[in-house]
């Protein structure tokens, strides 16, 4: 029988979770966090990860990273996190691998166009999405709908959620009315992930050549660790020199990370999860670390998510994701069989327009292109 002997008192244990929306019978040889990790990897959702934007469209460049691949080292850096705190590998690598599943084709700019058409029906948002997916709408089991995950992992994916949304989803959504925390493996898997886009969007950034080097080293922690690099090998230049550089900045924030939580833990000194939800958050940097991973978001935010070739894919994909919902929306008898609703009524109006929202952010960016071309090109079939 597997235990979590080895966790602190503190840490999320796979025998004590809140259990599952449908009662199962356990597995022997798998805790509940490793069964809930392998049903998200055999997923439907999660294979489409390969072909969703991270920054960069897929067509771009096989080299970019995307979801997938961002959902992995998220993973990674978040299992480093919780082995050095004692916390559940398990439950943050379910999580991790989760946390973008509901992500809409075309990253950030398509989220927020399906949201703006989504406004009248309830709006849009991603993690929400992962929650429905999870829950509602992958098709792998005779017994239920979703995949049954347990209810930790299912609040961790739940990042943000309105009052208004928090009531409508039953327990998973009762800490945002109560405003309370999350497990501290939630909390890591949130700057887990902070940690991974940041860094790795400076890796592609420089491949693109949408970023130059002078320009980063006008930014401290990158020019701190780049003066390092030089130093330690004298003459390193290209991919090589600035592989040294983005590892070495994820090694910092990962140590501050780990010394700043572990410090507040220390002082909070927690005995069980439901002592972690009512405290205050503990998962941290430093106020000077925290303050530098700002400094290198507000770059990123003006240099690259902001520079005008990709400003150029951001309109495209909006307008993309626009006008697959409106054609869908006025005319729901194109859409597959599965995603039609047959009443007419205003409830069967919310429906129909939550089922296109489904069916659009389930889209890859290479689909959600082709399925725009059918429709509006008359030589596309």
């Amino acid at each position: 029988m597997f235990t979590d002997a080895h966790l602190a008192p503190y840490a999320a244990q796979s025998a004590n979770t809140r259990g599952r929306r449908y009662t199962e019978e356990s597995s022997p040889s798998r805790s509940e966090y490793q069964r809930d990790r392998d049903r998200i990897i055999h997923s439907t959702a999660f294979r489409r990860l390969e072909y969703k934007t991270q920054v960069f469209v897929n067509h771009e460049g096989d080299l970019f990273r995307n979801r997938l691949t961002h959902s992995l080292e998220v993973a990674q850096i978040g299992r480093s996190i919780a082995r050095n705190l004692r916390l559940n590998e398990d439950l943050v690598e379910a999580i991790s691998l989760a946390h973008d599943l509901g992500h809409t084709p075309f990253g950030h700019a398509g989220q927020d166009a399906l949201n703006t058409c989504m406004k009248p029906f309830g709006g849009f948002e991603h993690n929400l999405q992962s929650l429905r997916v999870v829950d509602e709408l992958e098709e792998r089991y005779g017994a239920f709908d979703g995949l049954n995950l347990t209810y930790e992992t299912r609040e961790g994916i739940l990042k943000h959620c309105s009052i208004t949304n928090a009531r409508m989803l039953g327990d998973v959504g009762q800490r945002f009315i109560d405003k309370q925390r999350p497990t501290l493996e939630a909390q890591v898997t949130n700057l887990a992930d902070s940690i991974a886009y940041n860094n790795h969007d400076i890796d592609d950034g420089l491949r693109s050549g949408l970023l130059l080097e002078s320009q980063l080293l006008e930014v401290d922690i990158y020019a701190r660790h780049r003066a390092v690099v030089d130093a330690t090998y004298p003459g390193i230049s290209g991919r090589r020199g600035i592989a040294e550089t983005i590892r070495r900045m994820i090694n910092t924030l990962i140590v501050d990370l780990i010394q700043t939580s572990a410090n507040n833990i220390q002082n909070c000194a927690p005995t069980s999860v439901d002592e972690v939800r009512r405290m205050e958050r503990m998962i941290a940097f430093s106020d000077a670390m925290f303050q530098e991973a700002q400094t290198l978001k507000q770059f990123l935010f003006e240099n690259l998510y902001r520079h005008y070739q990709v400003n150029r894919m951001t309109f495209k994909a909006r307008r993309t994701i626009t006008e697959l919902f409106d054609a869908l929306h006025a005319e729901p008898n194109l859409l597959p069989a599965d995603y039609q609703v047959r009443k007419s009524d205003s409830e069967a109006q919310q429906l129909q327009a939550r089922k296109i929202a489904d069916y659009i952010a389930g889209m890859t960016d290479r689909y959600a292109m082709r399925e725009h071309r059918r429709l509006y090109m008359v030589d596309e079939i």
